[in-house]
């Protein structure tokens, strides 16, 4: 008889018993179509109605499953729900969902080749084709990491310790200051990892449809100094999914002889729909990128694919050392966890690589495609509404708009009514001080109809 303690990891029929009830708990949330939008609730109602899960005896499966089912969930906003259009949303396809429980169910490692080989290479089987499509060599590489942060970091990271290293063999000086160029318009995490990193963002000014150009490179490296060791592009902001001029950006950046790193977390995606493939030109400029499929790759949480012009620089910056890992980093194998800020991690690629597998290509190509088309159509929409305006013209799938006459507060009653009656989730915007509504349009299910209904919903005050 198996011990206390090893009870938890037997097949008895107790464990089989509450096997069955999960998967049947999958099943059915999978099914619901769509699953309820539901919303958050108050500190107050889950202490209440959750409190006391955590005892030294335990609820037993059936009664945790239970409280998670009937007060946890509920709890939790539905980001797979096609009126989820706050932030940037997620629409992981049948297939992802399901390869993402097969990814737990047989405890893969993704850290090494040594344990996970064959994740390892599925995965980079799903690198090498986004590489490809954005241009870069057959020769690049790199890694699936938690998020855009995360994977903003770690390439930045790299292109510091590359230009530290550049700069030793060439016998210079190692400024005291290090410093990034970015857009007013770049994403958060671009601050948050120069406060990591301790080094300094200058700020680059973009033009009135609110692009970074390749002047605007320039005259901000005036003010870099010599401390300059990278140039950052946005493929889609994520407040209106503007898209940088990548060439310009980048061919600065080769004048500047520094790194060149696009942060496409959201947009970069869009270059597989053939309509606004143009707006990516000069993304085959790029030393690393990012792109979340977790946002508009119709993949689960959390997945943020980071790839290299030359993963043999990333390596150099991120490959851990210790006695433990000697057989790990002398086997001169493959090891993700050598590419970004990270050393033991889940095989968090292997839905997307299963999702891609299953469906092909062309079918991810269309559902972006459909996205941007839905996107236009709202726009019509609204341009056709004396009291909407919008913003500005969308360029992918995030749409912006003011209703005339509203303030914040108006924003966030109507925010929080459509949230209650479980027809949309759209948190208010704002731009330059000014508050709006944004539609994040990233799940295929989303459509014109729900689209303008929400839209209506506006008047029902």
């Amino acid at each position: 008889m198996p011990n206390s303690a090893a009870k938890m990891h037997s097949s008895t029929p107790a464990t089989k018993t509450l096997r069955d009830q999960v998967l049947n708990y999958a099943r059915e949330r999978m099914e619901l179509d769509p699953a309820p939008l539901d919303g958050p609730q108050t500190l107050k109602y889950l202490k209440a109605h959750a409190s006391g899960t955590i005892s030294e005896k335990g609820l037993g499966g059936t009664k945790a499953l239970k409280v998670f089912e009937e007060v946890l969930a509920p709890a939790c906003i539905s980001t797979d729900h096609p009126g989820y259009l706050s932030f940037i949303p997620t629409a992981p396809t049948e297939a992802a969902t399901l390869f993402d429980l097969v990814v737990s169910a047989t405890s893969v490692y993704g850290g090494s080749w040594l344990e996970g080989s064959g994740a390892v290479f599925a995965e980079n089987e799903v690198l090498a084709w986004l590489a490809k499509e954005v241009g870069l060599p057959k020769t690049s590489g790199g890694v699936f990491v938690q998020g855009g942060s995360l994977g903003n970091l770690s390439a930045l990271v790299t292109a510091r310790h590359s230009a530290i290293q550049e700069r030793k063999s060439a016998g210079k000086k190692i400024p005291k200051r290090w410093c990034i160029i970015a857009s007013t318009e770049s994403h958060s995490s671009l601050k948050a990892a120069a406060r990591v990193m301790d080094i300094d963002v200058i700020p680059a000014q973009v033009d009135e449809e609110g692009r970074l150009r390749g002047k605007a490179v320039l005259k901000a490296a005036k003010k870099a100094g010599k401390g300059l060791f990278a140039v950052v592009a946005t493929a889609g902001t994520t407040n209106f999914g503007i898209v940088d001029r990548l060439d310009e950006v980048g061919l600065a950046a080769k004048e500047l002889g520094v790194w060149y790193h696009i942060d496409g977390a959201y947009g970069l995606a869009g270059i597989l729909d053939p309509k606004v493939k143009q707006l990516f030109k000069g993304s085959k400029y790029a030393d690393s990128f990012i792109v979340d499929p977790h946002k508009w790759l119709f993949t689960p949480f959390d997945c943020c694919a980071l790839v290299y012009r030359n993963p043999k620089l990333a390596s150099d910056a991120h490959t851990q050392h210790g006695e433990y890992l000697d057989t790990l980093t002398d086997g001169g194998e493959f090891n993700p966890s050598d590419y970004a800020y990270n050393l033991t991690r889940r095989a968090r690629g292997l839905p997307l690589w299963f999702s891609i597998a299953t469906y092909g290509v062309a079918a991810y190509r269309n559902a972006i495609a459909e996205n941007n088309a839905v996107a236009q159509k709202i726009a019509a929409v609204i341009r056709k509404r004396p009291e909407l305006t919008l913003v500005r013209e969308p360029e992918l799938s995030i749409v912006v708009f003011e209703k005339q006459g509203w303030k914040l507060s108006d924003y966030e009653a109507w925010s929080q009514r459509i949230l209650m009656e479980g027809l949309g989730f759209v948190t208010p915007s704002s731009h330059q001080g000014k508050p709006n509504a944004r539609f994040a349009i990233v799940n295929p299910r989303t459509d014109v109809k729900l689209l303008t209904q929400i839209i209506d919903s506006m008047d029902n005050k």
